[in-house]
């Protein structure tokens, strides 16, 4: 990989694990193109073949959990590291692995305005995406704020900084504004964790198991969880 990207992801232990590097072999497509309605139709459709569980709804919006963490990784690494990337769809690849999903997202373009690219990003991918999975918008846009907020963090824990780099995530989703949510962090025994405003519904596939931080948990247990989750966390 070459090109402004590349700075970015040679500044991030693990870049590749965050998804920006693209793996040997995973297909090129540009965002636009992945955000057609039919071609994400048909890409359901096959998900819910393969599952033997045919609720669109469902896989749009486990699609779009690791999806839009994927798009949205080389905007948050460089605001993070300082070297800003666009995130407008015409200037951004997603490299898709087996069944579809996204597994790198690689932009061509640096600098921009943030806001307004992640923006242009979401109003391109989430309506087409609610349309093939005849579903409200808003759940996904719930997803994408997730993604934002975890994205920070784990980038945050990669280069050594958490509150700094989430401290990005505010300011970022209040900048591109309705209806995307504002992110959430919780400080759970020393660890900070982004606090789900929004169910990913991998539990609802068969044998899918339920998140550590799903919000339909009941407070306490979560709350167990996430210590234990934090007292693994490297130190």
């Amino acid at each position: 990989m070459s090109g402004p990207q590349a700075e970015v992801a040679a500044r991030i232990p693990g870049a590749a694990t965050l998804g920006l590097v693209p793996p040997p072999g995973a297909v090129p497509v540009p965002v636009p193109q992945l955000a057609d309605p039919r071609r994400l139709a048909e890409l359901l459709a096959a998900r819910a073949a393969r599952q033997r569980a045919g609720d669109l709804r469902v896989h749009a919006t486990v699609w779009w959990y690791s999806a839009s963490a994927v798009l949205l990784a080389p905007l948050l690494a460089g605001l993070a590291v300082g070297h800003p990337l666009s995130a407008r769809p015409a200037d951004t690849t997603a490299y898709l692995g087996p069944g579809g999903l996204p597994v790198a997202a690689v932009s061509a373009v640096a600098g921009g305005d943030p806001a307004a690219g992640l923006r242009e990003s979401l109003t391109t991918v989430v309506p087409a995406l609610a349309a093939a999975a005849r579903m409200r918008p808003r759940p996904l846009w719930g997803i994408a704020t997730d993604s934002l907020a975890n994205g920070l963090l784990a980038v945050g824990r990669a280069v050594g900084d958490v509150p700094a780099v989430t401290a990005l995530a505010a300011p970022l989703a209040a900048a591109v504004g309705f209806p995307l949510p504002p992110p959430r962090y919780v400080d759970v025994a020393g660890a900070r964790f982004a606090a789900r405003v929004s169910c990913c519904l991998v539990d609802r596939l068969p044998h899918g198991p339920t998140c550590v931080s799903c919000p339909r948990r009941p407070a306490a247990e979560r709350q167990v969880l996430l210590e234990d989750a934090a007292s693994r966390l490297p130190r």
